[in-house]
This record gives structure tokens, sequence and C-alpha cells, in this order.
């Protein structure tokens, strides 16, 4: 008798123990899912009926009945439980088809594909500044309302999103989570640690358009645009007097409060200078870093730059 080819019966054995174990697995799901709708029935009708089948909109509110049972949180469909257990389990079967870049949901995956298309759907009606995410125009929303819902238990000072509260916290508790892998360097921000890595890296991202000079952070090459407009958004109320920067302000306030912040640890002398303080310590350490061709040493550099004229270095 000649034997028809075909599948190997092992094979075919084993595909019906799959099916079957797959289909048991199913049946067990739905049985489970039944449990949990019909279990307790009668208590949730009545909390139900009472205060949660309509919300302040009069929508109604469908209980969650699915519970996840690493982390407690509620669904109120089988289906919405399954995609929340890929963030215990890990799995992220949403990838990107032009960076590869995985994600446990559909919807983030959505969200991620607006960066390679530029796509901004959420958009101001006050400003027109337009976002990829809604979360996103919430947040931008707080700028025009000024509402600020997160507020530090610590010192009452409140913030438009949780995540600059999350930041702020860091002040009060001294943590600093980000750490700097060459130099022990620590931050509260991992934007901090970023910026800070280009110390030993040298990178300088952040060109001039006009000069060419690079630098490593954002707001120094804003400040540094400025020389170039004239730019002085940064007023003296007292003698309107303007500055380009920020920190050049503040140093100026102190012309006109008499503020000297900063202390010698040997004589107390003060000044208002950081810089000043740096030179006067120099006076006790006698450190002379400014050295001239001549061999001539100077505690600061208008003493060599002096020095240098006179000379006719």
């Amino acid at each position: 008798m000649v034997r028809k080819k075909g599948i190997p019966i092992r094979n075919l054995r084993n595909n019906t123990v799959q099916i079957l174990t797959a289909r048991v697995e199913i049946l067990e799901r739905e049985e489970r899912e039944r449990i949990r709708a019909t279990e307790g029935n009668q208590q949730r009708q009545n909390n139900t009926n009472n205060n949660s089948n309509n919300n302040n909109n009069g929508k109604r509110v469908r209980p969650k009945r699915h519970v996840c049972h690493v982390c407690d949180k509620g669904f109120t469909s089988l289906s919405a439980l399954d995609t929340h257990m890929l963030v215990h389990n890990g799995l992220k079967p949403f990838k990107c088809h032009v960076c590869e870049k995985a994600f446990t949901s559909s919807g983030n995956l959505k969200t991620h594909l607006r960066v390679h298309s530029g796509e901004k759907p959420f958009k101001c009606h006050v400003c027109e500044k337009a976002f990829s995410e809604s979360n996103n125009l919430t947040k931008h929303l707080r700028v025009h309302s000024g509402e600020k819902p997160y507020k530090c238990h610590v010192c009452e000072r409140a913030f438009s999103d949780s995540s600059t509260l999350t930041k702020h916290l860091r002040l009060h508790s001294g943590e600093k989570p980000f750490k700097c892998h060459v130099c022990e360097y620590a931050c509260t921000t991992s934007g901090s640690l970023t910026t800070h890595l280009r110390v030993h890296s040298g990178e300088k991202p952040y060109k001039c358009h006009v000069c060419e000079k690079a630098f490593a952070q954002s707001g120094d090459l804003t400040s540094h645009l400025r020389v170039h407009s004239g730019e002085k958004p940064y007023k003296c109320h007292v003698c309107e007097k303007a500055f380009a920067r920020s920190d050049h302000l503040t140093r100026h306030l102190r012309v006109h409060s008499g503020e000297k912040p900063y202390k010698c640890h040997v004589c107390d002398e003060a000044f208002a200078r950081s810089g000043t303080l740096t030179s006067h310590l120099r006076v006790h350490s006698g450190e002379k870093p400014h050295v001239c061709d001549c061999g001539k040493a100077y505690t600061v550099r208008a003493g060599l730059n002096y020095h240098k004229r006179t000379q006719n270095h």
C-alpha cells in the first residue's frame, strides 16, 4: 500500500494539541470574564444606579470591572486590560516602520509617527500654536488661562504641569538622580545632565548664523545674538540702564542695593561680583596666573595688560 504524501501525523497531532490548548485558554478567559461580570452584581448595581450611572454631564459611566492583578488599575473592557498588561510584561508589539522604535499600544505608535510626518493636529484657539499631542495642548492652554493646578506641599509654589512640580520638589529633597558617568556631577533634570556632558565632549550644537560662533547651551546663543541685534531687554527699574543678559542686570542692581553676597573666608571682605572675590583670594594665596612673556606675573589680567602697554610688550 502506497502512503499518500502530506503532513506527517506527528505534526498534525501537535497542531491539534496547540489548537485545543488555545481554545481552552479562550474558554477560560471568557469564563473569568463572565464570573467577574456577575459576581457581586447586585451590590454593584445598587451603587452604580445611585451614584455612577451619570456624571456631571449626564453621560453614563461604565464600571471598571476588569482589574490588573499587578497594580490594581481598573478597566471597562477585557481588551483594555490586555493592552495594559503589555506595560508589565515588557512586550511592545507596535513598531514604527521608519525608525523601528516599538510601543505597547497602537495609540502611542500613532502619536510617535507625527514626529516623522510633522503633523500637529491639536491647535490652540488663542494663539494658533499647534501640537502633536493633546496633553501638550492642555498644558499650553494654561499659559493663557494662568491655571497652575500642581502645588508644592512644602512651599506652596504652583505649577502648570506635573513634570515641573516633580523637578521642583527635588530642590527640597536634595535628590539629584541624573549623574555624569565621567566626573560624578549630579543634577535634578535630564536636560541639565545633557548640557553638562558637553563640557566633556566639547559639543557646541548651537551656532550663530551671523558669525558662526558656537555654544553648548541655547540660552547662551540667545544672549550672544543680542550682540548683533543690539537688543537689551533687561532694564534697571532704578536708572533705566539696559542689559542684554539677565545676570548682568542682577549684578548691576547690586550697585543700587549695596548687596555684596560674595565673602572672603579669610578676611571677611565682601564683594558684589564672584570674579572680584576670585581675584581677591589670590592676595591671600599668592597665586599670579597672568604671566607676561618676560616672566613677570600678576594676580589680575588688568595688571598684565597695563604692564604690556607701558613696557611695549
